[in-house]
């Protein structure tokens, strides 16, 4: 392998810290210890942490408070997913393509205690 191979995979997966966060586009910002710069915008992957309902919305499962009272009698609530994304401070994992100045993927954060 010459070394601008050598030098390509060795950057194509990586650990960093979210320095700044565009929810919109759902793409973040990145340091990394051995640049003195954050990243350009890196898409987020989507890992939504449920498995979601085919045939109708997310809701609460049926409960009641059973005091008596009308505002408490059995009922559900519709519940609102929103897709992962980091926070500034979070450390992740990014993936680039295998080029320089390719585009690069955050895969998901680092969970405290793991890295």
């Amino acid at each position: 392998m010459g070394e601008d191979t050598e030098h390509i995979l060795g950057r194509m997966v990586r650990v960093g810290v979210v320095t700044s966060v565009d929810i919109p586009t759902r793409r973040a910002r990145v340091k990394f210890d051995d640049e003195d710069n954050s990243s350009g915008l890196l898409r987020v992957l989507s890992s939504p942490p449920f498995i979601p309902k085919i045939n109708g919305p997310q809701q609460t499962e049926p409960e009641a408070g059973g005091s008596g009272e009308a505002s408490f009698e059995e009922h559900t609530h519709e519940v609102k997913i929103t897709p992962w994304l980091p926070k500034v401070n979070d450390s992740v994992l990014a993936l680039y393509l295998p080029m320089d100045d390719s585009d690069g993927y955050i895969l998901g954060r680092i969970e405290e205690g793991t890295n």
